[in-house]
């Protein structure tokens, strides 16, 4: 089979397409023929060897899967040969084939094609893992959503007008603002023109936001909190910024303020019933039309490092998609 591969850390350009062989499926596992892999921003790390766990080299990155089942493990019974599925691992997905834990494998909703099957489970798993389980939104809050135009952004956006909050999207660009708003959002702030705190402030009328969901780092981060409202729950959800912030402390204090740490892949694992009934009503919001993955471009496989490339250089908005 067909994967792509990373046989040294660095950038896109230094992934390669090659024959690999195929796969068995041991114990507990399922071995999927892939139809589409998203891409997400942890893959452009982990191809630099940036990420918090780093494969054994070489290795196929991608994570978010949806494919037909090709052979079942011993243990396996929720899903069978010929059946659609949506998956997600650590990595392996940019591959005509896939092995994945049994776990982590759900029929896919007859009502998604393959690409937005694909696109779904990660990005609107992480945000309303953010916001429903770690930062209890409630109806009538204001949820400001860093890096909005983003897939797991977007994604936030949308659940947060779900859950009843008013959404400020907050994004670089005037185009990915316009998106942001057919998205759902009630304000939008451009951070590269703007002062990120005073802009907040202004459209909170001087109170705070109380959510911040904050996948992009940097000094960003730091702006966002001081613009939050007391007893304010600040989600940190990643660092598309590529620097970790370094954050006073000081201000959670003062403002009583919580900061979470959002990490959907560890709960999905660890939670696994927790994380089916999220999954379910998600789908069911899909379903009734209220949910809608962006995507913005396909690819081949071979064109998977120039995607990579558009995620890095912070072209993308929603989804990049795989097509096998």
């Amino acid at each position: 089979m067909k994967a792509i591969r990373c046989k040294h850390y660095g950038p896109p350009s230094s992934l390669v397409l090659e024959d690999v062989p195929n796969l068995k499926a041991g114990p507990k596992e399922v071995v999927v023929t892939v139809k589409a892999c998203s891409l997400n921003f942890p893959d452009t790390l982990i191809i630099q060897g940036l990420y918090q766990f780093k494969p054994e080299l070489p290795f196929t990155p991608g994570s978010d899967i949806s494919g037909i089942v090709k052979e079942v493990g011993d243990g396996v019974t929720h899903v069978k040969v010929g059946q659609e599925i949506v998956g997600f691992a650590p990595f392996g997905g940019l591959a005509e084939e896939v092995s994945l834990p049994a776990k982590v494998c759900f029929p896919k909703p007859p009502q998604m094609d393959f690409p937005t099957a694909a696109s779904f489970l990660m990005v609107y798993g992480t945000s309303y893992h953010a916001l429903k389980d770690r930062a209890k939104i409630k109806a009538g809050e204001t949820l400001l959503v860093l890096g909005a135009s983003g897939g797991v952004g977007l994604a936030a956006v949308e659940l947060g007008k779900i859950l009843g909050a008013k959404v400020i999207a907050a994004a670089s660009t005037e185009e990915k603002l316009a998106l942001c708003k057919t998205y759902g959002a009630d304000e939008t702030i451009n951070y590269t023109t703007g002062d990120l705190k005073s802009l907040t402030k202004e459209l909170t009328d001087g109170k705070g936001v109380d959510v911040v969901y904050d996948p992009v780092g940097g000094h960003y981060s730091e702006a966002a909190l001081r613009a939050t409202a007391r007893n304010g729950r600040f989600l940190v959800v990643g660092f598309t910024t590529g620097d970790i912030p370094k954050i006073p402390l000081n201000l959670a204090l003062l403002k009583e303020a919580a900061l979470m740490g959002v990490f959907w892949g560890s709960f999905a694992m660890k939670e696994p019933k927790e994380s089916m009934a999220n999954t379910m009503q998600l789908v069911q919001w899909h379903a009734e039309g209220k949910l809608k993955p962006h995507i913005q471009q396909k690819f081949n496989l071979e064109e998977t490092p120039k995607a990579l490339e558009m995620i890095m250089d912070r072209k993308a908005m929603g989804k990049l998609v795989v097509e096998l």
